[in-house]
């Protein structure tokens, strides 16, 4: 009995250990090249997810249309991360340890991409955000890098903008998500309000799942702000800026890219009409390239894509030039995703960077991009249009 047992056990774990990748097999199945997209694909970020899907998806439709890369299928392995730390960290794992996956492209939460990030290092695998603005996204590791700019960037941009060309504006209240996205995006507006003269009024907290703002609103209404300031996301500065109206406050709105989504127009409704935001690409302002996949993903989706498609759509195609300059079939999975990583560290001049429809990204030492620019919006009779004025210099 005791020695059929242990056949059993031999042939079981011959069939459990004996089929696992060794260090070179299963990087491709079938003719496939696997690239991870992480994303909020549910949960109060699910309409930039869609998004960020979206724009996955087309780019992946573009270069196997074209004949893939070096002659296999780009194969997409989607992991909703909820928008949350903790469904992050599993994601992360998840995609860290599959062998047949190259690289990340993700996460857009900066919480998210912080949590995956010592994952993604410890197992030698590249995340690319297309979304994450946190200052110390980055900082600290040599996988993560981002292809648009950091929070201290983005809000001192702001506070000049309000500055130079919103004059009458001489008061702001901050409304925040209380997580690292939006203080850290506070802390960016703050120091430079400070610096140049903008007096900050208030400063409100609020939790990702609050849909009550009174208390914030009412303590905001005694200040009498001249502008709101909201660093947060589409979903609560949708409902802010209603109960706000709601509550008789009159002060101007301005946001970050956390708002940029069109279901803040939705969920607003008649409140969100002239409020300006940041964003890091427009459509409006883009080259013909960018007019042309404009074009391509509203014939495939049937809306047009906003800022986060865009940029995973280069975020993709980044990926994609670093596996065709560099994949090596004969090579470990280790040497084949150092090389992704090498690659993209290498784009470090504006004549080694990736030339995408959002414009030229190269990075520095840190994996944060060094050049791109940011522009404006504004709520123009219920849609989002282009600021008349930018600052591009």
């Amino acid at each position: 009995m005791k020695n059929w047992l242990i056949g059993l056990l031999v042939i079981g774990l011959v069939s459990v250990f004996g089929c696992q990748p060794t260090s070179k097999d299963q990087q491709t199945t079938q003719g496939e090249v696997r690239i991870a997209v992480a994303g909020p694909f549910t949960g109060n970020a699910a309409a930039f997810g869609e998004m960020i899907k979206r724009g996955a998806e087309l780019r992946a439709k573009h270069v196997n249309d074209a004949g893939g890369i070096k002659g296999m299928k780009l194969t997409l392995v989607p992991g909703d991360d909820t928008g949350t730390e903790k469904e992050a960290i599993s994601v992360a794992t998840r995609f860290a340890t599959d062998r047949r996956i190259l690289a990340v492209v993700g996460h857009f939460n900066s919480a998210c991409s912080l949590a995956g990030k010592p994952i993604y290092a410890d197992n030698g695998i590249v995340e690319l955000s297309p979304g994450s603005t946190n200052v110390s996204v980055c900082e600290g590791s040599d996988w993560t890098f981002r292809n648009l700019y950091r929070d201290d960037f983005q809000g001192k941009f702001i506070a000049k903008y309000i500055k130079d060309y919103m004059k009458e504006f001489q008061t702001v209240a901050i409304l925040f998500d209380n997580d690292d996205y939006g203080r850290g995006l506070r802390d960016g507006f703050s120091a430079a309000a400070e610096e140049i003269g903008i007096e900050i009024v208030a400063s409100e907290a609020y939790d990702r799942d609050n849909t009550d703002f009174k208390a914030q609103l009412t303590s905001i209404k005694a200040k009498n702000p001249d502008l709101i300031f909201i660093s947060g996301l589409y979903s609560q500065a949708g409902l802010i800026a209603k109960q706000a109206r709601e509550t008789g406050i009159t002060a101007q709105f301005f946001g970050a890219d956390g708002v940029d989504s069109p279901d803040f127009l939705i969920i607003a409704g008649a409140a969100a009409e002239g409020t300006y935001l940041t964003t890091p690409f427009t459509f409006e302002l883009g080259g013909e390239n960018a007019k042309q996949v404009a074009s391509s993903f509203e014939d495939e989706y049937g809306v047009p894509p906003d800022t986060w498609a865009a940029l995973t759509y280069d975020a993709v195609g980044m990926i994609v030039e670093a596996i065709e300059k560099t994949y090596n079939k004969d090579a470990t999975l280790a040497e084949n995703r150092k090389a992704i990583r090498d690659h993209l560290a290498s784009l470090d001049t504006p004549e080694e960077g990736y030339k995408g429809i959002t414009g030229l990204t190269y990075f520095d030492k840190n994996g944060d991009t060094v050049n791109k620019p940011a522009y404006v919006k504004i709520v123009k009779d219920g849609e989002f249009t282009t600021a008349p004025q930018q600052v591009l210099d």
